[in-house]
């Protein structure tokens, strides 16, 4: 009666196809963290440069950084977005600061606090 083994496929199916739908959704969600922290990282590094220029100000780089945000991953990442000058590295830059949230399980779920922080050489004239 031991050695009877009608039905433990149906068994073994169902414990391996739990496993593999827990694989994949964790691997879909670290997916999607890692492309909202590049976009939002990518979004400020551009940003900055777009302020930069000779002939923009702060602002014009937090307009640019926030329509990327809402562009590629959506408005409500778009966060806290602070313009600056600054010394970096020794040299007259622009830094762009964006606060926001980082999906932590799924987009519905609490979030994880998220800063990144762009940087690029001011163009100075004359």
């Amino acid at each position: 009666m031991l050695d009877d083994d009608r039905g433990s496929a149906t068994v073994e199916f169902t414990l391996v196809s739990i496993l593999l739908v827990l694989l994949t959704l964790g691997v879909m969600q670290i997916a999607l963290v890692l492309h909202v922290k590049n976009t939002v990282s990518d979004a400020a590094s551009e940003g900055a440069r777009w302020a930069a220029l000779a002939d923009s100000s702060l602002a014009d780089g937090v307009i640019r950084t926030t329509e990327l945000i809402d562009t590629s991953v959506g408005s409500d990442y778009s966060g806290r977005i602070r313009a600056r000058y600054v010394n970096w590295l020794g040299q007259p830059a622009v830094e762009v600061t964006v606060r926001t949230q980082l999906p932590a399980l799924g987009l519905w779920m609490p979030a994880l606090p998220l800063e990144v922080r762009g940087h690029a050489a001011r163009e100075v004239v004359g």
